[in-house]
């Protein structure tokens, strides 16, 4: 594995950055679609809103089904799945094929990224920090540049080329795992009845219905708030906790939350961290294109401010968690969320472009440092045996985090975006920061006192 390790992590981060890429690239292909279907913008923005939904639900499922049947075999049937949906999708003759292809393809995608950090855990043992910041590099990279991409990409072949781009990766990921993977542990025809005779089906239909309920009740408040389905996915979570307190193999043991309170406190700053950054990805561009008057070039190279630094730190923090744990760098990433957060509410509005710039790369520091240390933090608090449907979960906060953040957008911008309501969004920064900044104090505290007691 030491002379393998390039190509083994090639092989999981060309499969993993394909979520990202495709929640991001579709954005700029939008308006094409809609006048090619001829439809109106609420319709056609479903084809982000169903992205979202699918993948929340399908990160955590895939995951679970990775760990019982074999990492391998999941990670490859999503990048078939990514595939079929590259080639569906351009062929669409109606929107609700399209949109179907859509839901493949982030059912597919959604597969991968559990089953690899799994693949990681179980294969890559030394400088394990600095190889899961390479997936955090390769991710964070696509989320910046994905709208560029998608852009370059419709203006060369129209939207349909932002899903033939998909197939140089997927060929790099299939090829690569197909030969750098391990096999996955050969289960007899009797075992492999014996673990689909136990899944717990009905846990996840519970688990699906609410997590769609639910996300659909957050989406409703950008337009009319749909209270119907938040009492219905609040029914469905509750048959949910019901069912899994009370089955012998449950889909996920929740009882895990109570016995790993760390586990439980990394994904509660997860969902934090990306309130906080997509506050400032969905935001800003508008800001500086409607109150500024930039244009969409300028209003790009002030975000990659952001971006740019938070791919540089994170594989700066892959080496220093390798080096020092996670305790440090989840403090220190926390607290200069804070400081990002005063500055931008006092001096972002009526600064100079170098300022502004200075401003968000506070921010990159910030998101790049927890984005990578939080994922760390979450494999290395999870059970091994379960460490593909914890890593699912995670995925499902990175969504309710966007989700979140584009709620709060919503209310703070009402008609028109302004300076003052820029703001407003600082204020939000700081209270996600402080909060985020008392729970790695109680992370690091709790870690440590566990440490002392383990040496006595």
């Amino acid at each position: 594995m030491k002379k393998n390790r390039t190509l083994f992590l090639s092989a999981v981060a060309t499969g993993t950055m394909l979520n990202p890429l495709n929640s991001s690239m579709i954005a700029l292909a939008l308006h094409s679609i809609q006048k090619d279907f001829q439809l109106s913008f609420a319709t056609v923005s479903w084809l982000i809103s169903s992205f979202y939904l699918a993948s929340a639900v399908a990160q955590p499922v895939t995951g679970k089904i990775g760990d019982l049947f074999g990492r391998k075999k999941t990670f490859l049937i999503g990048l078939v799945l990514v595939a079929l949906s590259a080639i569906g999708a351009p062929l669409s003759t109606s929107f609700l094929l399209l949109l179907g292809m859509r839901l493949v393809q982030s059912i597919g995608s959604s597969a991968i990224y559990p089953s690899g950090m799994a693949l990681i855990r179980d294969n890559i043992k030394e400088k394990q920090a600095s190889a899961l910041a390479v997936l955090s590099i390769f991710a964070s990279a696509m989320v910046a540049l994905g709208p560029t991409i998608g852009g370059f990409l419709i203006v060369w072949g129209g939207w349909p080329a932002i899903f033939w781009v998909n197939f140089p990766f997927i060929i790099i990921s299939f090829l690569l795992g197909w030969y750098m993977f391990p096999k996955d542990v050969k289960k007899d025809k009797e075992h492999l009845k014996r673990l689909f005779a136990h899944m717990d089906f009905m846990g996840m239909i519970f688990f699906a219905a609410g997590m769609v309920f639910f996300l659909w009740f957050l989406l409703s408040f950008e337009t009319k708030i749909q209270y119907f389905s938040g009492i219905a996915g609040v029914i469905f979570f509750c048959l949910f906790f019901w069912r899994e307190l009370n089955v012998t193999e449950p889909f996920i043991d929740i009882r895990i939350f109570k016995s790993h309170p760390k586990l439980s406190m990394v994904y509660i700053q997860f969902i934090l961290l990306n309130i906080f950054f997509y506050c400032l990805f969905f935001g800003l561009p508008s800001y500086f294109q409607e109150v500024l008057g930039l244009s969409v070039e300028k209003s790009g190279l002030l975000m990659l401010f952001m971006s740019g630094i938070s791919i540089v730190i994170s594989s700066v923090t892959g080496k220093w968690i390798d080096r020092k744990g996670v305790y440090q760098p989840i403090v220190i990433g926390a607290f200069l969320s804070i400081v990002g957060g005063l500055s931008f509410t006092m001096f972002f509005v009526g600064s100079s472009y170098w300022g502004i710039g200075i401003i968000l790369s506070i921010m990159g520091l910030s998101y790049g440092i927890g984005n990578v240390v939080l994922q760390v933090a979450m494999v290395k608090e999870s059970p091994k045996e379960i460490v593909g449907t914890a890593s699912g979960l995670f995925q499902t906060c990175r969504y309710l985090g966007s989700i979140l953040s584009s709620i709060i957008l919503g209310l703070i911008f009402g008609e028109e975006i302004s300076a003052e309501s820029m703001k407003v969004i600082g204020t939000v920064l700081i209270i996600t920061g402080i909060a985020s900044f008392l729970m790695s104090l109680w992370f690091s505290k709790e870690s440590m006192h566990f440490r002392k007691m383990k040496h006595v």
